[in-house]
């Protein structure tokens, strides 16, 4: 598939503006933002920001001038808040509290606000660590809420659910993997019914489900477990390809130019085929292995993190390494990027800026932000935001100032 022909239909999945973040890595989800960010970051940067009520490693999701986050709070994680505020100056526009009705048990790192929502333009589904689904109108009234964890109580996993939701067509996309009732399913978006439901590996899987292009313009969707990926018609569940040979539960397949890099024995790069044909492997490199952090696609190079700060660039031609780069502290983060640079985030919440270069990588500017921070920022008219369990920040500069 030609790459222009492939962001064309990637483009055309949301009704969204150009410059709004719907969904988990952005409206393409692979966390690249056209529009340039400032990159010369200190504290005269924050444009605002605000306390949050509870925890959180969702992603904040930007449609036109409001911002949606959620969080969970208790001491059992079991009050879940969905959140709007003013992207122009970060008051909040209201909030939606639930009582959780699934498992709320998680790993003591993350908590029951993991996954990302996502929107359609017109309205915002959450999904929470406990299974709980919940749509809202922009106004912030109640659609539908359902628990699946009511539905199906074997659902979950001791560390905590984390895959977010993907919107396709007229579908609603859960990804709910686990070591027993494992499934993935299709919801309408009008009630949260089951569209479809099918069984999935019995394995625990934190990653989220992605868009790909398909044959004759149509949109499938990508579901990736520890066998392998699996590409989805969203209107019925059936199974167009599959891949095979086995992929990481952690970070999830990024789409670029037509192509997926598949976080599978290192970083395996496939080439949707023909209709119903499996894909073509183009290339796969074992070097350039990502930690929990998904890969990002920036012009020719492709970056990977590992968990100990070491960002690597790799060609997108042949997976050829091109250079790697220590970065400070552990990473969980997923970087994001805009303007030939990169933003990671590392655990201790300094926002380290990586301008991109064909050979090596160089750090431009550093900004602590002094709080533990492992869910990933989110880019949108022209700024960073950025959310950790007790505040959300805009990053940025004013119209017509120098980045």
């Amino acid at each position: 598939m030609h790459p222009s022909l492939a962001a064309l239909c990637l483009a055309l999945i949301l009704p969204v503006a150009a410059d709004d973040w719907p969904r988990f890595r952005g409206a393409n989800g692979d966390g690249f933002s056209s529009v340039p960010v400032a990159t010369h970051l200190d504290a005269s940067a924050i444009q605002w920001s605000v306390d949050l009520p509870g925890r959180g490693l969702s992603s904040p999701i930007i449609v036109g001038d409001r911002l949606f986050v959620t969080c969970s709070s208790g001491g059992r994680q079991d009050r879940l808040h969905v959140r709007c505020h003013s992207v122009a100056d970060g008051h909040l526009l209201w909030e939606r509290q639930f009582w959780a009705t699934g498992r709320t048990m998680t790993h003591e790192k993350i908590c029951g606000a993991v996954p990302t929502p996502v929107s359609d333009g017109r309205r915002i589904f959450a999904l929470f660590s406990s299974n709980d689904c919940v749509a809202l109108d922009f106004d912030g009234n109640l659609l539908w809420y359902r628990g699946l964890g009511r539905d199906y109580p074997n659902a979950s996993n001791s560390l905590g659910m984390s895959s977010s939701l993907v919107y396709a067509g007229d579908t609603l996309v859960a990804l709910v993997e686990n070591d027993s009732e494992s499934f993935t399913a299709g919801f309408y978006p009008a009630d949260g019914l089951n569209r479809w439901k099918i069984e999935r590996p019995r394995k625990a899987n934190w990653t989220s489900p992605t868009l790909v292009p398909g044959a004759g313009g149509r949109t499938l969707v990508a579901v990736q477990s520890a066998k392998g990926l699996a590409a989805l018609d969203p209107s019925s569940g059936a199974t167009v390809w599959s891949y095979d040979e086995g992929a990481s539960t952690v970070p999830s397949t990024t789409v670029s130019g037509g192509r997926l890099y598949v976080p599978s024995n290192g970083l395996t790069v496939l080439e949707p085929g023909a209709a119903g044909e499996p894909p073509k492997q183009v290339w796969r490199a074992p070097q350039l292995r990502p930690g929990t952090a998904s890969p990002v696609v920036v012009g020719d190079q492709v970056l990977v993190l590992n968990d100990g700060g070491i960002l690597t660039a790799g060609s997108t031609v042949d997976g050829h390494r091109l250079w790697q780069l220590r970065l400070k502290g552990s990473m969980t983060s997923t970087p994001v990027a805009a303007g030939g640079h990169l933003f990671c985030i590392n655990e201790e919440g300094l926002v380290q800026v990586v301008r991109l270069g064909p050979t090596a990588g160089e750090v431009v500017s550093e900004m602590p932000l002094g709080q533990t921070i492992l869910g990933t920022p989110s880019i949108a008219r022209g700024s960073l935001f950025v959310r950790s369990d007790h505040r959300l920040w805009r990053i940025g500069r004013p119209a017509g100032s120098p980045l």
